[in-house]
């Protein structure tokens, strides 16, 4: 497939912000982001899924540890300098692994409508009851019609190509965050993401603190 080119943008600097030290390429996530990405073989397979779904029930109960003003920095660059800067927002906007719902306030600032979807149910228990609509599934088989969606946004999470090429509007936007960098343990590469996406792409990419979100649109 063809690659198109990022524009990479000046990092930006978080005070106080720090690495969570924790992902690696042989921690068990960074396998199965690869695996469902298709970018390594094995595949997202019945039993990998309640593999994920098992792990991230387990850590539910203390996820909310896990967030912080830096980390929610992060988030906020990726959709101001990504999102904002590349056109007005509206519509539908799908939030995937959405977790306890630390960052559906910052996209329903943007989108008439946020659906925050999460493979663990225990994570989607601890989760507010709004701004987000709160749907378990997996999101290589999202319940949303073709081209449904102005925005696929990917905190930490999961990438299913093919599925977001399906639910993704023409003109829509596909933001990804790491929120540690290459230390995430979901993490891809820019590069990674163009490699795994059908079709071309075009996009503007940075780092924000230890973290690193790209913004991608079809070309």
């Amino acid at each position: 497939m063809t690659q198109s080119a990022i524009h990479y943008l000046p990092s930006m600097a978080i005070e106080g912000h720090r690495s969570s030290g924790t992902g690696g390429p042989d921690h068990p996530m960074r396998l199965a982001t690869r695996r469902a990405a298709g970018l390594d073989p094995g595949g997202w397979t019945t039993a990998l899924r309640r593999e994920v779904a098992g792990f991230f029930d387990g850590l539910a109960s203390e996820w909310h540890t896990r967030n912080s003003p830096q980390r929610t920095a992060v988030v906020a660059d990726a959709l101001v300098r990504g999102l904002d800067a590349s056109g007005p927002a509206a519509g539908l906007a799908v939030e995937i692994g959405s977790g306890t719902g630390d960052y559906s306030k910052l996209l329903a600032k943007r989108f008439t409508t946020v659906m925050a979807v999460d493979l663990s149910l225990e994570m989607l228990r601890r989760s507010p009851a709004g701004p987000a609509h709160r749907v378990q599934a997996d999101a290589a088989a999202l319940p949303l019609g073709d081209a449904s969606a102005a925005a696929i946004v990917l905190i930490n999470a999961f990438l299913f190509p093919a599925e977001v090429d399906r639910v993704l509007s023409p003109g829509g936007a596909l933001v990804w965050v790491n929120s540690s960098g290459e230390q995430t343990p979901i993490y891809l590469s820019a590069d990674d993401l163009l490699a795994a996406l059908p079709g071309q792409w075009a996009g503007t990419s940075s780092r924000a603190g230890e973290g690193h979100w790209c913004l991608l649109r079809r070309a």
